[in-house]
């Protein structure tokens, strides 16, 4: 039976070879080797939506969608991920391990805490320090891995960015553990001490599982807040608006 871009068993049942996930409920072949990661899964809807051409839901388990379709002809999807590094590094487990995902750009929102870095610049992340125990737990206390990129995801999106006439910053940016922060304002004011321009959640696990798996990763990012100012933008723009980076992700893939 043919369902949108896709061939489905028509005796559903255990595949020798294949075992669904435990949060992606998709079978084998639904997920494209490029998929892009956005938190909120009503942006990956929109993403879909507006970007692919025959979009198909693949997974819509605990309300975190997934969608697969074509972008100029090339197969590519976009997968919830919702907020966080232990949250992010279950769909991102699950992209690489049972779905053979093999190039991860993180798209999403995070705050500048740079005079350079405007609300609604697209922003990418040149190395990700964090403040979460995750690789801590990994490695043990006495080795610090500094979690960075694939360069060559990295620099094709800036030369494609470049090519579409849509400015870019690249940096160094935060991972945060938490949201909630009672030292929030300390730290940032190291951060900027540091240079490191903006705050997020999620691109330390990204990069990390990229070296770890042997697969291209990326984080970019558009500017929502700023938290120098205490400007920033509304809910409803930041999971429906923001497309320059989105643009810029999809041409990376296929550069």
């Amino acid at each position: 039976m043919f369902y949108g871009l896709f061939f489905l068993d028509e005796n559903p049942g255990k595949k020798d070879d294949f075992t669904m996930s435990t949060h992606i409920t998709a079978e084998k072949g639904m997920v494209a080797e490029c998929v892009l990661l956005p938190g909120d899964p009503l942006r990956a809807e929109h993403i879909a939506n507006k970007f692919f051409e025959n979009p198909v839901r693949y997974n819509e388990t605990r309300g975190m969608y997934g969608y697969t379709g074509t972008w100029n002809g090339h197969r590519v999807s976009v997968q919830g991920t919702g907020m966080g590094m232990p949250s992010f590094s279950i769909y991102a487990n699950e992209l690489i391990d049972f779905f053979g995902c093999r190039k991860l750009i993180r798209v999403g929102t995070c705050g500048s805490n740079n005079e350079k870095l405007k609300l609604r610049d697209v922003f990418i992340a040149q190395s990700a320090n964090t403040d979460s125990g995750m690789n801590t737990d990994r490695f043990g206390s006495s080795f610090h891995y500094a979690p960075v990129p694939s360069f060559s995801l990295m620099y094709k999106a800036y030369e494609e960015a470049k090519k579409a006439g849509i400015s870019v910053t690249v940096g160094p940016c935060f991972s945060s553990d938490k949201f909630y922060d009672d030292r929030h304002e300390e730290k940032m004011a190291m951060m900027h001490k540091l240079g490191i321009m903006a705050e997020e959640m999620e691109a330390a696990e990204l990069y990390t599982l990229g070296a770890l798996k042997n697969v291209e990763t990326l984080a970019l990012f558009t500017v929502s807040d700023d938290i120098l100012t205490g400007e920033q933008t509304s809910a409803k723009e930041r999971q429906t608006t923001f497309d320059n980076m989105i643009e810029i992700a999809l041409r990376s893939f296929f550069a």
